[in-house]
Parts: structure tokens; C-alpha cells; sequence
């Protein structure tokens, strides 16, 4: 028997983006996101829609479609599927089964990378088009689309990076939370730089006019965010991680 005959076939590519899915669609983590974020970006379009709720603000109330990073916050809950499926490879020893199966690091980085986007973008759709439809916006549909997978992008890497699921939600959602508030006053030029802010400034819809960027540039800032994070989770990974 010749070592031709005898050895393994190829796992095919799809298969295994295949198997990633099946992986990302398993987790209950994943649908609990999902939910929370598609009920919550709803709530906000109906409340932006009919204008039922008003915010206080320096002279006169303010309406929610006019706080960026109201509008933006249901991101958190929806980019949790992608730290869960990075960061679930983490939990019982699944990484080094995963790698296991796999004949090569690349390829298994490469599959859970496309079936994290796969998942990402009909995720992003779901979440994002009944704020648009309530609030007439659908012409908004694709800038919003690019934000919310890029920022899943960077938590995706984190997630690898720290080896864990929290780490990387609490990081993001502090960006808005503490740091923004904190030293947009201060150091705008530096805030304006970070993911939420570049984010909001693609959507156009900043917090402030001082940390602003153009579309053109909060898309550029948050896409090297992004290839940053999955290139440093690739590295370690490839390297770091048995």
C-alpha cells in the first residue's frame, strides 16, 4: 500500500467554516447577544421614530437620535458573538481540540475567521435594519453594517488575545463609559482615535464636536483597529497558544 493511498485527505475549507458555525450557532451566549441587541436597537428606533422620549440637555431637551453613543450602545450585546467565539475556544481544553482536528494553525484561524464574519454580518443585519426601518434611515445601512463588524473584529481579537470572554467586552464598553468622558475634554485629538469614537464619527453621529472625525477617517481609524486586534490574536495564536 503506497503512502499516497494511506494518507489522509484534505480537509476541504468550507468544511471547516462549516464546523466554526456550527460552533458559533451552539452557544447560548450567542443567541442571548443576539437578542438583547435586535430588542434593544428596536426599542431605541421606536423611541427615535415617535420621539416619545426626550433626554435633558444644556438648554433644551434633547431628542435620543442626537446622542451618538445612545444609538450606538446595543453594539456591545451583538459583538459579544464574536468575543464568545473566540473566546469560548478557551473553556475545557476546545483549543487544543480544535487544533487537533485541523492540520494547521493558518487554516483553523482562517475558518473561525470567516464564520465569525459570516455570523457577524446576518447578525448585523437582524440587529441593525429594525432601527433603520423605524427611523426611515436605510440609507444608513451599510455604514452601519461596516461599524458593527468592525468593532466585532476588534473584540474578536481580544478575546484570543486575552483568553477570555469579559475582558474584551468591559475593555470596549469602557472606551464610551470612562475614557471618553474622561479625557475627551482634555486630550480630544487622542479620544477622537480610539473605537467608539471612530465608530460614531463613520456613523456620523459624534459624541462631540471636538473628538469629530470625517466618515472617510473614522472608517480608516476603526478598520486598523481592527486588522490590528486579528492580526495580534493571529500572532499569538500561531505562536503563543498549545
Amino acid at each position: 500500500m503506497t503512502a499516497a493511498t494511506t494518507a489522509r485527505p484534505a480537509i476541504r475549507m468550507v468544511d471547516l467554516v462549516a464546523a466554526e458555525l456550527t460552533k458559533i450557532r451552539s452557544l447560548p451566549a450567542t443567541w442571548i447577544a443576539l437578542a438583547v441587541a435586535v430588542v434593544a436597537n428596536a426599542a431605541l428606533g421606536f423611541i427615535a421614530a415617535t420621539d416619545v422620549i426626550r433626554l435633558a440637555g444644556d438648554s433644551s431637551p434633547t431628542s435620543v437620535t442626537e446622542i451618538g453613543t445612545l444609538m450606538l450602545a446595543p453594539v456591545y450585546a451583538y459583538l459579544a458573538i464574536a468575543v464568545f467565539a473566540a473566546g469560548s475556544e478557551y473553556r475545557g481544553g476546545q483549543l487544543r481540540l480544535s487544533l487537533a482536528a485541523v492540520p494547521g494553525r493558518g487554516r483553523f484561524l482562517t475558518a473561525k475567521l470567516l464564520a465569525t464574519l459570516a455570523a457577524s454580518l446576518v447578525a448585523a443585519v437582524l440587529v441593525v435594519l429594525p432601527n433603520l426601518l423605524l427611523r426611515g434611515a436605510l440609507g444608513d445601512l451599510g455604514r452601519h453594517l461596516v461599524a458593527y463588524l468592525l468593532l466585532a473584529l476588534i473584540g474578536y481579537g481580544l478575546a484570543f488575545v486575552v483568553r477570555t470572554v469579559v475582558t474584551p467586552i468591559a475593555v470596549l464598553c469602557a472606551f464610551p463609559i470612562l475614557i471618553s468622558s474622561t479625557l475627551g475634554g482634555l486630550w480630544p485629538e487622542a479620544v477622537r482615535l480610539l473605537p467608539h469614537e471612530a465608530a460614531l464619527s463613520l456613523l456620523g453621529m459624534p459624541a462631540d464636536p471636538a473628538t469629530a472625525l470625517s466618515p472617510v477617517a473614522g472608517l480608516l481609524f476603526l478598520a486598523a483597529w481592527a486588522a490590528g486586534s486579528v492580526a495580534t490574536a493571529w500572532i499569538l495564536v500561531t505562536r503563543r497558544d498549545v
